[in-house]
């Protein structure tokens, strides 16, 4: 074999060592290397984790919240953590397709496909609970309608003196009215803490033969008590009537009480199948680097 011909064997069986090497190395910079993206395909893992877990406590805290500030706040909060995971995913998944992992790749791709599912949930959740129309409904019926009703019975009761004559029938219509007025607050409750249709039509039945009694008596009380007083409790009715209406609306809309429905109900295996995605993409990422450094 000539000088030249030896020269060229060993070049070419020097380039085949070095290939060779390159590939068993993973083809991006030797061992060391495969080591760090390990390390930072584990540490994505852990974040995603963390942040999904997160983004879902958050959007709990939303549902559970008693105010609109509170609400809206944890709302904020469940998107901002919810943009960490998709940063982590998003870097997680190209460190996968370089280290050659596949199985790890289809476990991410899982948790893609459950992650999916769960936000299609979550964004009707989040939308809901900061509404807050129950709670809207309830300070009304606390608040401004107790105090419509207090009123309505302050001006029907201090209504000047009706004729001796008159009085037996006119303290029946008086009681008539503040009786069916009060009964009309006990539906309210019921009514906002409902998430039954049927349930709900029957009280606004309720409610609305309730108001009819009442604008009954007060018309029966025509010519027994003076007009004006008379127009100030009709006044007070109205007042009542609207804020009533009000509740009734905010309480239809029912978004309390579905959003928690949902929390409670559809969510928890949603979340539950993401976190087993991210439990067993943890699990493998781990395996691969304690082999990795044996």
């Amino acid at each position: 074999m000539t000088t030249a011909l030896k020269f060229r064997t060993l070049a070419l069986l020097f380039a085949i060592g070095t290939a060779t090497l390159a590939v068993g190395s993973g083809c991006h910079g030797g061992p060391a290397t495969v080591m760090a993206e390990l390390g930072e395909a584990n540490r994505l893992a852990a974040d995603l984790r963390v942040q999904f877990n997160k983004a879902a406590d958050a959007s709990n805290r939303a549902v559970m919240a008693e105010t609109d500030e509170t609400s809206i706040a944890f709302a904020n909060e469940a998107q901002q953590t919810s943009a960490a995971v998709d940063r982590d995913v998003a870097a997680l998944s190209p460190l996968l397709h370089t280290l050659g992992l596949p199985d790890e790749i289809q476990v991410l791709d899982q948790f893609g496909q459950r992650l999916s599912s769960y936000r299609d949930v979550d964004r009707t959740v989040l939308a809901l609970a900061v509404e807050n129309t129950n709670l809207k409904a309830q300070r009304l019926s606390f608040g401004a309608a107790r105090d419509a009703a207090d009123h309505f019975k302050a001006t029907l009761v201090l209504a000047p003196d009706i004729a001796a004559k008159d009085r037996c029938r006119g303290e029946t219509l008086v009681g008539k009215a503040l009786l069916a007025v009060r009964e009309l607050q006990t539906l309210q409750g019921p009514h906002i803490a409902s998430s039954d249709e049927a349930a709900m039509t029957a009280m606004e039945q309720q409610m609305a033969a309730l108001e009819a009694a009442t604008a009954d008596a007060l018309t029966a009380l025509s010519g027994l008590v003076e007009p004006s007083a008379l127009s100030a409790a009709q006044a007070d009715f109205t007042q009542f009537k609207s804020i009533g209406s009000q509740i009734v609306a905010l309480s239809r809309r029912n978004s309390n009480v579905r959003s928690l429905d949902l929390s409670l109900r559809v969510k928890p295996p949603l979340t539950a199948a993401c976190d087993d995605s991210l439990r067993t993409l943890q699990q493998a990422l781990a395996s691969k680097g304690s082999k990795a450094t044996r």
